[in-house]
This record gives C-alpha cells, structure tokens and sequence, in this order.
C-alpha cells in the first residue's frame, strides 16, 4: 500500500452532521484535499436521506433543519423526501466546493505514528491529526431478538428495507415499535393490510402543544447526560414523545394505533404473549430503530464500561482528537449544525497547540 497521505483533519460521513463540520473547516479557512477530506461510503449525496422509503414525503418530515450557509427553500411537500434532500446535498456539496469522496467505505481508525491518526479505507490510507465522525446509524438497523423468531414462515424486515405501502395488500403486519417510524407505517399501512397489529415495549407518549426551544433544549440535556456518563445514547424522541398531529389523532381515533403490549415469543404463523393471546400474521415489521455505526473506531478503544463513548460536547473523552457528530444529542438536524461548529472550533485549538475546553 502507498504511503499514507497526510493532512489535517479527515471527516467521515457526508450526511447533514459531516457537511456541516466540511462547511465550518472551510469557512474557517481549511482547504479541501489539501487541509480536509470528506470520506463518504454512499453512492451519491444525501446521507441516509438518500435510502429513505419513497412514500416518505418531503411534508411529512419532521424538523428537517436547512445546512448552514444555504437554506432548502421552495421544496415540493408532495416529493419522496429522499429525492429533495439528495438533490439539496448535492447543491451544497458543489456551491461550497467540499469535494466529497465516494463511495469510500472507512474500515478502521487506529493510531499511527507523530501523534496522527490512520484512516484505512480501500483506497488507501489517510494519517490525520483531527477526526470528525458523522458516520451517523442508517447502517446498523438494530434487530431485538425474541424466542421463536427463526420459526416464523412469514417475512420479517426493518425500517431500513421498508419501501412503501403497497408491498403489504392484503397481508396481516405486526408493527414493532413506538417511535416515528413505527407510527408512520401504520398509518401508511392501514388503508393496505388486511390487518394491522401495533406492539411496543413501553406505552407510547405523544406530545401535544407547541415544542418551544426551552423544551426542546430539555430534552437534548436528558441525552447529553448519558454520553456525558459513557452510556449509549438514546434518541432524542425517546424523551420529547411523539408530536399529536392530525394524522396521529386520525389513527387513534380509528383504532390503527390501538397499542398492544410486547409480545413474548415469535410462533410460525404469528406472535403469543405469555397469557396466551396470538394474533396470526404474514409479516413482522421491525421499526426497532438503530445504533450508531462506530465499528470503524474500535481500535482506538473509545468505549467506556457502560458501552457507550464519554463525550464533552462533542470531543471524546479518551482521545481528544477525535469528535462525534450525529452522536447522541447531536443527532437531530439541527444538533448536527450546532455540532459541527463547534467540532471545529475544538479541532482549531487542539491544532494551533492551545488548551481544549472543558
């Protein structure tokens, strides 16, 4: 393999978080392929957006933060969701001259020689003194295991291989899971199936009224404070709840999103609590959501006990050199801005040989 080639910072991942941090290293004077360098595994722009299921319409995305430097405006709510962030990544990509290189596929980081870090990827190898990682959680699906899940005859999938509604006409579908994703295809689902049956592991909560910024600043701290302690992040739905729109109100009113109990055990036609209950299905859809995709870091031996990596702000705790973006409270789009920058200014200090804050 050649040489190493060296330069200041590398950033991993292309999504919202990776090309915001892209955006502040050049604006703060970084130089794409000479200072920084984008590594993206996907095919084309538009992080995860880019795998998102067509009916997933732009006007049905919650809180889609415009990148900083350029706002996504005159955007068709009736559009795949996935169509209108690609192309709005791609606009960005190529306004603000970040050279993203793909597809890359990152397989290790591990440390090198002079205090640099070595990023090995298939087409070579980068040594770096700064790492961003927006790697992000689109490629690791998180599938709970159940008793008798090897037995079931019918189709089981996850949300990452959900392609729309109409697959699902006249079949009977578990739905697995409480948050956005689980509720969007029931609702999606309902006018499809023959029946549709909804099971979570904790009863639902949905939120009404207005999600102000003091709230919203609330919730991120209840995130903050795992990473904080070295425990793996929960999303930040999992404690704002779900928002009481009128799509929502329409399934709970309808009975699609009558809520059952975890089941205990997968059957071959179907699920069974404990008490004896089934319901017979064709399909068991797991909307179980996803862990962050950090495989690649495992050789700097980040993780803490509890399983997660200790951050401040968005530095780890153990190798200073190293920033988390997409991680934690940091996931939400407009986190992933806020985050960015302040990566970058981090990288600036520990660069220029000042103290890091605290």
């Amino acid at each position: 393999m050649n040489a190493a080639r060296e330069v200041e910072v590398v950033v991993i991942g292309a999504g919202q978080a990776g090309l915001s941090a892209a955006y502040h290293l050049r604006r703060t004077g970084f130089e794409p392929d000479r200072d920084f360098v984008v590594l993206d595994h996907s095919p084309g722009p538009g992080g995860a957006w880019q795998f998102r299921w067509p009916s997933l319409t732009f006007g049905k995305v919650h809180g889609m933060h415009a990148l900083p430097g350029m706002e996504l405006t005159d955007a068709d709510p009736a559009r795949p969701s996935s169509e209108v962030v690609r192309e709005y990544f791609d606009r960005y990509e190529h306004a603000f001259g970040l050279r993203v290189r793909r597809p890359v596929d990152v397989r290790a980081v591990r440390e090198g020689t002079a205090g640099r870090l070595l990023v090995e990827t298939p087409d070579g190898t980068w040594a770096a003194r700064a790492l961003i990682n927006a790697t992000g959680t689109w490629d690791r699906p998180f599938w709970p295991r159940y008793p008798g899940q090897e037995t079931f005859r019918g189709r089981q999938l996850h949300t990452a291989q959900y392609a729309g509604p109409e697959e699902f006409a006249g079949r009977r579908v578990v739905v697995v899971g409480g948050g956005a994703s689980g509720t969007q295809h029931l609702l999606e689902l309902a006018p499809y199936a023959a029946a549709t049956t909804w099971v979570t592991r904790r009863p639902p909560v949905f939120r009404e009224g207005p999600f102000d910024q003091d709230a919203g600043r609330a919730a991120v701290a209840l995130v903050e404070e795992r990473v904080r302690q070295g425990l793996p992040p929960r999303s930040v739905v999992s404690v704002t709840g779900l928002p009481l729109n009128d799509a929502i109100r329409r399934g709970l009113a309808e009975g699609v999103l009558d809520r059952r109990p975890m089941f205990d055990r997968v059957v071959p036609d179907g699920v069974e609590w404990r008490d004896g209950r089934t319901v017979v299905a064709d399909v068991i859809l797991w909307a179980t959501g996803f862990r962050a995709a950090l495989d690649h870091l495992a050789p700097l031996g980040l993780r803490e006990p509890g399983g997660g990596i200790r951050l401040e702000g968005t530095r780890a705790v153990a190798d200073p050199r190293v920033h988390l973006l997409g991680y934690g409270p940091s996931a939400s789009t407009i986190g992933a801005n806020r985050a960015g920058r302040a990566a970058v200014r981090d990288i600036r200090r520990l660069l220029a040989g000042e103290p890091v804050a605290a």
